[in-house]
């Protein structure tokens, strides 16, 4: 990802999952993972939220 795109990431809300246990991917280990979806291009859009939420707040 570009630093550009990286940057617009900041101050975002984006869905995780948490507590699956690690996992290596590539040379790193990840404990978290990002909920997305492809697009019509098959380029990544991440899950975000209509509204602001606590961070952390559970998903049901």
């Amino acid at each position: 990802m570009p630093d550009d795109q990286a940057d617009a990431l900041v101050g975002q809300q984006v869905a995780c999952v948490v507590n699956l246990g690690s996992r290596r991917i590539g040379p790193f280990v990840s404990e978290v993972l990002t909920l997305g979806l492809p697009d019509s291009e098959g380029r990544v859009v991440l899950i975000g939220l209509e509204r602001t939420v606590p961070n952390g707040a559970r998903m049901f």
